[in-house]
């Protein structure tokens, strides 16, 4: 793939679309490619994170961490462990891949100092996150609303 490829793909992630072509620029040069074979574990629930992958090709299962949540399949075009691009977390699922894939790892250095190269594409994505944030508070006493109607506790 080219870099004109890369960023065509990068673009079609909803929140790096976000960012703009020049940012998306830099984490295409920047994205490392690896691929992973059917049954192999890109990575486990309760790692420490130190990035995010991107599903080109394939698809994962993803098994959360608590027992009592179902699987998952995250297939081409799923951003996985999108808040390691902004801040050290722990993986809350296992990811293993359902037939041979390709993935780009972005690392969080890399993610942060594009954000620092290009404060309109870091600007952007603080807006994304603050709207994404007020939706869940309203979704969240929604919730809580609904409860007390029903006469739950809160």
């Amino acid at each position: 793939m080219t870099i004109e490829d890369d960023i065509a793909f990068l673009e079609r992630i909803a929140i790096l679309r976000q960012l703009g072509a020049p940012a998306l620029r830099i984490l295409a040069i920047g994205a490392e490619s690896y691929r992973v074979e059917q049954g192999q574990v890109l990575f486990a629930a309760g790692e420490t994170t130190d990035g995010a992958y991107i599903v080109q090709e394939g698809s994962f299962t993803l098994l959360p961490e608590t027992g009592g949540e179902a699987a998952v399949v995250a297939g081409p075009g799923t951003l996985l462990g999108e808040s390691a691009l902004l801040a050290e977390t722990r993986r809350p699922a296992t990811a293993t891949a359902r037939e041979n894939a390709i993935v780009l790892r972005i690392s969080r250095a890399m993610f942060l100092k594009m954000l620092e190269s290009y404060p309109d594409a870091a600007e952007r994505l603080r807006e994304v996150i603050v709207a994404r944030t007020n939706e869940w508070a309203r979704d969240m006493e929604n919730i809580r609303a609904a409860l007390v109607a029903d006469g739950k506790p809160q």
